[in-house]
């Protein structure tokens, strides 16, 4: 019985210090969902059970997109209502606690529900590190991946399958090493960009991240330069 207290304490002091340790660093969406709700234009914005749809005048490429640790999927609307508008439509996942493991398969209904011709997955800094290992699994059904300050721990070598690569060059949150060592995963279609005068946090509206670097470019210029940079990996879309 001793026993059995014991190991609840501890599972009770674990669960406390996770969620203070996920209090303490949270960060919220600096973008007002309203503007984009109701806002009438060539990209209609719905709320769906598993996040946000993007749908743009595109009809045969979509983008399911995993959010950074710990940041509102909300945050990264101006980056991808940017692909949305030039026929990319795209999916934000809202993750359980804002954190992309505890929900790796979620891109699962998404591709089951929705029909498009063309999949890619893509996700920001450990989001982009859970969507490697979903399109590791998948590599068969997608088209390819998109990572943003982020790199895969698992194959992504296998027949057609691309990957897009993006980062900062003011991320002081991105491992370089990690992210070199990582090339020996990627494909041969492998695409690597360094956004000069980004960092790690402006790919997403969500303030400044702990940590970070001071980017020299506007939030505003690295999402364009990123949205134009996907379009170019993507390719024309109908």
């Amino acid at each position: 019985m001793k026993k059995r207290y014991l190991v609840l304490a501890i599972l009770v002091s674990a669960a406390v210090l996770t969620a203070v340790w996920y209090m303490s660093g949270t960060y919220a969406s600096e973008v007002n969902m309203d503007d984009y709700l109701k806002q009438a234009g060539t990209v209609a914005v719905s709320e769906i059970e598993d996040g946000l749809f993007l749908d743009g005048q595109g009809t045969d490429t979509a983008v399911i997109f995993y959010p950074g640790a710990k940041v509102e999927y909300t945050s990264y609307l101006p980056l991808f209502y940017r692909l949305a508008e030039r026929g990319i439509d795209c999916f934000l996942i809202r993750m359980p606690f804002d954190m992309a493991f505890f929900s790796i398969e979620r891109a699962d209904g998404i591709r089951k529900n929705y029909e498009y011709e063309n999949w890619y997955m893509a996700g920001h800094s450990l989001g982009g590190a859970m969507a490697a290992v979903y399109a590791s699994e998948h590599l068969k059904d997608l088209d390819g991946l998109i990572l943003l300050a982020a790199y895969p721990t698992e194959k992504l070598n296998g027949g057609d399958f691309a990957v897009l690569s993006l980062y900062g060059s003011e991320d002081h949150i991105l491992s370089y090493g990690k992210l070199e060592n990582s090339h020996v995963y990627m494909p041969e279609a492998f695409t690597e960009i360094c956004i000069e005068g980004g960092n790690h946090a402006w790919f997403g509206n969500y303030g400044e991240q702990k940590g970070d670097g001071t980017a020299e470019i506007s939030r505003e210029e690295q999402q364009e330069r990123t949205a134009e940079e996907i379009l170019k990996f993507v390719g024309p879309a109908s």
